[in-house]
């Protein structure tokens, strides 16, 4: 099964970083990085030593309802490339592990899939739930603050 890592969109991406309204309607607001844990849901690297970044709020959803979590994430300030979706996210190598969870077709929780993965079976855990037949989706998520890292589908 070929796993494909999808990044925040183009279209969301430009909006934002035009200031234009995060999930809760806010301005995003400008940071410098540090070079530490500063995952881009963009291109899915980390956002170097000195370089600008937005924190925002961000709901990975395409509507608002009782699944659709919104959460803090972090966003190249300048434009970057969006990830290749056929290669493993950059910013999935900076932690021990990940909160992986599926999603079916409507956008909600299918109970049973959440758990934490040692990032070593990140992969072959995805591989698994999306092998479900009421799985449409995954998200990789920080296993210890639940950010939104990236969403997760076959090709």
């Amino acid at each position: 099964m070929a796993l494909r890592y999808i990044p925040m969109p183009d279209d969301d991406a430009e909006r934002l970083r035009g200031n234009g309204p995060d999930a809760y309607g806010n301005p995003p607001e400008r940071r410098i990085s540090d070079g530490t844990g500063v995952p881009c849901r963009h291109c899915l690297r980390n956002v170097d030593r000195g370089q600008p970044y937005l924190v925002l709020a961000y709901r990975p959803f395409p509507s608002v309802q009782a699944y659709a979590e919104t959460g803090p994430i972090f966003l190249h300030a300048d434009e970057c490339p969006a990830h290749d979706r056929n290669s493993l996210p950059p910013i999935l190598a900076s932690s021990k592990d990940y909160l992986l969870r599926g999603y079916g077709s409507d956008d909600r929780i299918v109970y049973g899939t959440g758990g934490v993965v040692a990032v070593e079976r990140l992969a072959e855990r995805a591989e698994e739930l999306l092998a479900l037949a009421d799985v449409a989706y995954v998200h990789v998520r920080s296993a210890k603050y639940n950010c939104y890292q990236c969403r997760v589908e076959t090709v």
